[in-house]
């Protein structure tokens, strides 16, 4: 398979799954803000946690079909999401409480940010070095 096509495809199974986190994302979200009533930045915070715990299950199986050392995978996830958390927590609250924008558009702008970001951030460094190296183990 030539490197682009196997790029291409790698860049679909991501954004299908990112779109199923995504779904986990929202509806969690959705949840907690009109069942629970948590605060905004409360119930992004949580749905966002369970989102990437999801996507990274899935996309470093199914994707990139990493066989690495999923502790150090997941620091390296973890360190993305120690800049990304908190910096989308407090846009999520300046916004929603002091700006008064709707909960649910920002939560959109941030999870098509994430996306972007994630993508590049595990393609090109949490994966950059062992992608298909599941698929030669099990060979």
């Amino acid at each position: 398979m030539s490197k682009n096509r196997k790029e291409f495809i790698m860049s679909v199974k991501f954004v299908l799954f990112s779109i199923s986190a995504g779904v986990i994302q929202v509806l969690s979200d959705t949840l907690m803000n009109e069942v629970v009533g948590t605060k905004p930045w409360i119930s992004y915070l949580v749905s966002l946690v369970l989102s990437v715990l999801w996507n990274f299950t899935l996309n470093r199986k199914f994707t990139f079909h990493s066989a690495n050392n999923i502790p150090v995978a997941m620091l390296k996830v973890a360190l993305f999401y120690l800049v990304f958390t908190p910096l989308s927590t407090w846009w999520t609250k300046v916004l929603t409480e002091n700006m008064l924008w709707n909960e649910y558009l920002v939560l959109i702008i941030t999870m098509l940010l994430n996306f972007v970001t994630e993508y590049l951030y595990q393609r090109f460094v949490v994966f950059k070095n062992s992608i298909d190296t599941a698929v030669k183990e099990e060979k």
